[in-house]
């Protein structure tokens, strides 16, 4: 049985990742915040996505710095999935029905207002959460004692 800690998911792209998704959230949460203050009754479902952008990218954020434990890795997915889900609906949706998005939101137009990050972001954090799974739980193997 080995005494050492495994080594760090959160080491060179790894750490990019999460430090992208941190200024996202960040971002995102300055953002939804600023427009529900000042003019939540013009475009009330514009900011509440926004609103929700900013808490899935909060959750993402946290999901994959604690992705090694089993749990978190699952809500890592979670809420990357349904992040790239949407800035593809709402992505789609801002170009197909324009009057539904007078105003912008962190997703219209697939994240124009990022610099297309947050239809890229999705994507990388899939492959990462793919190519660094959690370790298996390690199974205490039970000695019998026989006379």
């Amino acid at each position: 049985m080995s005494t050492t800690e495994p080594p760090s998911r959160m080491t060179g792209i790894g750490r990019v990742l999460v430090i992208v998704y941190a200024v996202m959230a960040l971002a995102a949460t300055g953002r939804s915040f600023v427009q529900i203050l000042r003019r939540f009754d013009e475009a009330p479902l514009a900011y509440s996505l926004s609103a929700l952008a900013a808490v899935v990218y909060i959750l993402a954020t946290l999901a994959l710095v604690l992705a090694k434990r089993r749990g978190w890795y699952t809500v890592a997915w979670i809420a990357i999935v349904f992040e790239l889900t949407g800035v593809l609906v709402v992505g789609a949706l801002s170009l197909l029905l324009p009057d539904l998005f007078q105003h912008e939101t962190v997703w219209s137009l697939f994240g124009r207002g990022y610099l297309f990050i947050p239809l890229v972001l999705p994507v990388f954090g899939i492959w990462w959460l793919r190519t660094h799974r959690p370790a298996p739980v390690a199974q205490e193997e039970s000695t019998e004692v026989t006379a």
